[in-house]
């Protein structure tokens, strides 16, 4: 299993909270990444300024994707791995700005994210999730 999967596995549970970032007190999707980064890599690349729940949307910047691209591995989307980084758009015509974290591939894909409502789970990557995923990408090699 890979190293990111069972950070991961270990925020199961933790309560939803926006700009959050902190295991078992709370974290929204982007502080899930932050977190597993932080166990898995080391200190955060660069400082996460506050945001909003419309973070970019009134700009239409792809401000998430653009930060994914500075500090992470982009991916062919079809090369699917146990810890890649997921980045969802929700609806159509909206910046991207919800990630998940790759547990499982094959019959039985799963990905670990933080959602609103739920706090941080573990979903079957089903087709409606499946055909949200715009981008994938793999954490850096530890330096």
């Amino acid at each position: 299993m890979s190293r990111v999967v069972t950070a991961a596995r270990g925020w199961i549970g933790t309560p939803y909270l926006h700009q959050c970032s902190t295991r078992g007190a709370g974290c929204d999707c982007l502080g899930l990444l932050r977190g597993v980064w932080r166990e898995v890599i080391g200190p955060e690349p660069e400082a996460v300024p506050a945001y909003t729940p419309d973070w970019s949307e009134p700009q239409g910047e792809e401000r998430l994707w653009a930060a994914a691209l500075r500090h992470l591995v982009a991916k062919p989307m079809n090369a699917a791995r146990p810890g890649d980084v997921l980045l969802f758009r929700l609806r159509a015509g909206v910046v991207a700005k919800h990630l998940g974290l790759q547990a499982e591939t094959g019959p039985v894909a799963s990905f670990i994210h933080a959602y609103s409502g739920h706090g941080v789970v573990e979903s079957a990557l089903t087709p409606p999730w499946a055909r949200r995923i715009v981008a994938r990408f793999a954490f850096p090699e530890r330096t």
